[in-house]
C-alpha cells in the first residue's frame, strides 16, 4: 500500500511564518508535522510515500530527501500552482499505482494515528478469500473525529460505517482517507479540483465508508494552535 501526503498548501493563516517555511515543516514538540506522518506510516509498514508540493516545495525535498533516513521511499509531485486536494491526487496517480492508497494532509497533528488500520479499509477479498460485494463503501474510507472548535457543525453523518451528507450528528473529516484510484480518473493531470464535491457525490451513491478516530488530532491552522501545542503541558488550554 502507498500513501500520499498533501503539502502544497500556502498556509495563509499562519503568515508571516509560512512566507519562509512550508506549513508541513512547522515544528510541534521539536519535530516537523510531516515527519510525524512519515514515521507513523513507516511504523505501519507503509514505506512508499508520495508528497505533493508547491509553495517552497524545494525546502520539503531538502528536509526529507528520498526518505531513506526514515526507512521510506519518497517521491515528489511538484505543482507549479496548487491544484487542490483532488487535483493533487489526480496529478500524482502515476506515482500511486492501481491499488487503494492512503491520502492525508501534511499539516495535521495526529501523532498516535495507527496507519495499520488503513490496510484493510477497502478490502477486495475477505479473510477466507471470498470477494466483498462492491455495491457500497467500495470507493473511499474516511476517518472522522469529534468536532473541533473550528468546525462545530461537522462534515458527515455516519450510520453503520456508511457516510451521509445529511442527518445528525455529524462528525469532522480528519483529512485522512483511503481511496481507490478510479475515484479520480475523471480529473486530468494538472487540473484544479477540490475533494469535497467529489466525496459528497460518492457519499450520495452510498460508496463511502468511514469510522471515528478519537485520538489526539489537531488541524494546525493558526499560530495560536501552534503555540498551544508547543506550550508546556501544565500551561495548555484545551480546544
Amino acid at each position: 500500500m502507498k500513501a500520499m501526503i498533501f503539502a502544497a498548501g500556502r498556509g495563509e493563516r499562519m503568515r508571516p511564518l509560512t512566507d519562509t517555511l512550508p506549513k508541513p515543516l512547522v515544528k510541534v514538540r521539536g519535530k516537523p508535522l510531516i515527519v510525524y506522518h512519515v514515521l507513523n506510516l513507516v511504523r505501519a509498514g507503509i514505506t512508499d510515500i508520495v508528497i505533493n508540493h508547491s509553495h517552497l516545495g524545494h525546502m520539503i525535498e531538502e528536509a526529507l530527501g528520498d526518505g531513506s533516513r526514515y526507512g521510506a521511499r519518497i517521491a515528489y509531485s511538484h505543482e507549479p500552482a496548487p491544484l487542490e486536494t483532488a487535483g493533487g491526487i489526480a496529478n500524482a496517480l502515476h506515482l500511486l499505482g492501481d491499488e487503494p492508497f492512503i491520502a492525508l494532509s501534511g499539516d495535521i497533528y495526529a501523532p498516535y494515528f495507527d496507519f495499520e488500520q488503513c490496510k484493510d479499509a477497502l478490502k477486495d477479498i475477505d479473510a477466507v478469500g471470498q470477494p466483498y460485494p462492491l455495491d457500497k463503501r467500495d470507493i473511499a474510507w474516511l476517518y472522522l473525529t469529534p468536532n473541533p472548535w473550528h468546525n462545530p457543525q461537522g462534515d458527515f453523518g455516519m450510520t453503520m460505517y456508511t457516510l451521509s451528507n445529511e442527518g445528525t450528528p455529524k462528525w469532522n473529516f480528519a483529512n485522512i482517507g483511503v481511496y481507490r484510484p478510479e475515484m479520480f480518473e475523471g480529473i486530468k493531470p494538472g487540473e484544479f479540483a477540490k475533494l469535497g464535491p467529489l466525496m459528497r457525490k460518492y457519499i450520495d451513491l452510498g460508496r463511502v465508508g468511514g469510522e471515528l478516530y478519537d485520538g489526539q488530532w489537531v488541524n494546525v491552522g493558526t499560530m495560536q494552535q501552534l503555540e498551544e501545542l508547543n506550550a508546556p503541558l501544565s500551561t495548555r488550554t484545551k480546544k
